[in-house]
């Protein structure tokens, strides 16, 4: 039979989180959020992933969903940008956005001078 302090012991530690399902912090969260959504308000802009050309709303959607899938690596927007929204991790190939102005660039770097706006 489990002692009373024994018990109480074991009840704290299952409330403890754990260590391996960490998650981004919640101001992180925010930022990689916001530039979710700054992906999906570019209407006019082509976003380009192994060859294919996506609109603003697939990109986003992809994004989030690439996030949600290695959330448990991602604590940090800068994270975010270099471990999901970079480059692709099945071909290695850059994830690229052309502008509604023509101008194309890879989203890595476009993101992160997002991020530095804030």
């Amino acid at each position: 039979m489990m002692t009373r302090s024994r018990f109480i012991a074991c009840l704290c530690l299952a409330l403890v989180p754990s260590v391996n399902a960490a998650t981004a912090p919640a101001e992180e969260a925010k930022k990689i959020e916001a530039l979710i959504a700054h992906i999906a308000s570019l209407k006019k802009a082509v976003f380009i992933r192994n060859g294919k050309e996506y609109d603003a709303a697939s990109a986003a959607k992809f994004l989030k969903g690439k996030w949600e899938a290695n959330d448990k690596e991602i604590k940090t927007a800068a994270e975010f940008i270099e471990k999901v929204a970079t480059k692709s991790s099945t071909s290695g190939k850059a994830y690229r956005i052309r502008l509604e102005d023509g101008k194309e660039t890879d989203c890595g770097p476009y993101l992160t001078e997002q991020l530095k706006k804030g």
